[in-house]
């Protein structure tokens, strides 16, 4: 029996909730996030206990939507690294194209002394998704000052991009919502990592980090994990050390060798092969 498609699973179990639009949707800008990387067989697990407790964001007649992020960051890496030693006081940037639902905006998320994550953004609909304006550069220094006590690198740039599905379930109350993440590609135009097709990388965000979704999935025996699309996809794109990220790493994503690794094993491989031709055809190598 193969293994389940969970982009197709979820946009079943969407199809089966309670919809609500996004005019409805509480705002929830500041919040504990936890996430979490689930088999599909698991997923339909989570949706069968939370029954109709949630409802799932619907915009026109679609209920699962196709997003495009863009990551910014200094040349040497910085919110890469200061994400890699779990820096206290960091930020990511990014731009987020909702290539269904319409829009762009610039995404500035924020992480604190407290543990929590504060996300502030501007609409970006009249710029290019892979460019910082002046309005942009002055949005990041200005927040990242007054928030976080942080002078603002002088040179931000496009480093990748992550594609990806998402539904999105809702608490109607506003103290939670939990998104799920499907057909994750990330790519830098030299190089691509597509994550397995049976996979959900769930976020449960609440207020106070004690949602339903992360109690249900505790009685399911799962945990949360550490991880960041933008570190999983550097460290993929540029085999960078992954640190705590890699054994999410490698369950999560489909890695290809590194290139300098490719060539030795395939002069190995041809050297074997040349000195089995040597012995008669008997292969000498393991």
């Amino acid at each position: 029996m193969g293994e389940l498609d969970a982009d197709v699973l979820l946009a079943g179990i969407a199809a089966e909730v309670a919809p609500i639009g996004l005019g409805d949707v509480p705002e929830l800008m500041s919040r504990v996030d936890r996430k979490y990387i689930v088999t599909a067989a698991t997923m339909a697990a989570l949706a069968a206990e939370l029954g109709d407790r949630l409802a799932v964001l619907r915009i026109g007649a679609r209920r699962q939507f196709r997003y495009t992020s863009t990551y910014f960051d200094t040349p040497d890496l910085l919110t890469f690294h200061q994400h890699r030693q779990d820096r206290r006081r960091r930020f990511k940037l990014r731009t987020r194209t909702y290539l269904d639902g319409g829009g762009r905006w610039l995404e500035l998320k924020l992480n604190g002394a407290r543990g929590s994550t504060d996300k502030h953004r501007i609409p970006y609909d009249d710029a290019p998704g892979r460019t910082l304006t002046r309005e942009a550069s002055d949005f990041v220094r200005d927040t990242l000052l007054t928030e976080l006590h942080l002078i603002a690198p002088e040179t931000l740039g496009p480093v990748l991009s992550t594609d990806y599905r998402r539904v999105t379930f809702i608490d109607p109350s506003g103290a939670a919502r939990l998104t799920c993440d499907t057909g994750l590609l990330c790519h830098d135009g030299r190089s691509s990592a597509p994550a397995r097709r049976d996979l959900v990388l769930l976020e449960s965000k609440s207020a106070d980090g004690k949602a339903l979704v992360d109690k249900v999935l505790r009685r399911l025996g799962v945990r949360p994990v550490t991880v960041s699309k933008y570190c999983l996809a550097v460290a993929a794109l540029r085999h960078l050390p992954a640190n705590r990220w890699h054994p999410v790493l490698r369950r999560y994503l489909v890695l290809r060798p590194e290139p300098g690794v490719q060539r030795l094993t395939a002069r190995a491989s041809a050297g074997c092969w040349s000195q089995a031709a040597a012995r008669g055809g008997r292969r000498v190598c393991a």
